[in-house]
């Protein structure tokens, strides 16, 4: 909930600062910086809750903490990439590979009851799913309109 809060939030405010500055719309270039705001957001858990995250990768996965800090270092990297032109198409796919990759791990998480803040098994469970799935796909969708389809 609170990655949505922050997308949404951010699009506004640069839409509405764009406007102010430019004079007119862009809501590719808004869109993008919403998205890597929030990249930035969720980048943050990475590093801040590393036993937790490590927790909701699926059993039989090495490397689990050293697999988390790099999709944090990913997430940081493609915030940067998303506002780089010559970048924004290529990072938009390379962002929609990435989050179908991380599914499997919400979807482990929720099964599991993995709450990664607390790095417990006390977590919302499988209820979780109704709000995360399509989640995940509306920020594929999100990357795709700001990132592919509006540049």
């Amino acid at each position: 909930m609170k990655p949505l809060l922050v997308l949404l939030i951010v699009f506004g405010l640069a839409l509405g600062l764009i406007r102010l500055i430019a004079g007119g719309a862009d809501y590719s270039l808004a869109g993008r910086i919403a998205m890597s705001v929030m990249l930035l957001f969720t980048s943050i858990g990475h590093f801040r809750f590393l036993e937790g995250m490590a927790m909701m990768m699926p059993h039989g996965i090495p490397y689990k903490k050293q697999f988390v800090v790099l999709t944090g270092i990913l997430e940081i990297a493609a915030a940067a990439l998303l506002l780089i032109p010559a970048t924004v198409y290529i990072t938009g796919f390379l962002l929609i590979i990435f989050f179908l990759m991380i599914l499997p791990a919400n979807i482990h998480a929720a099964m599991h009851h993995i709450d990664f803040e607390k790095a417990t098994a006390t977590g919302k469970g499988s209820a979780y799913l109704w709000f995360r799935i399509p989640l995940q796909f509306f920020f594929i969708a999100w990357v795709y309109l700001f990132a592919i389809c509006l540049r």
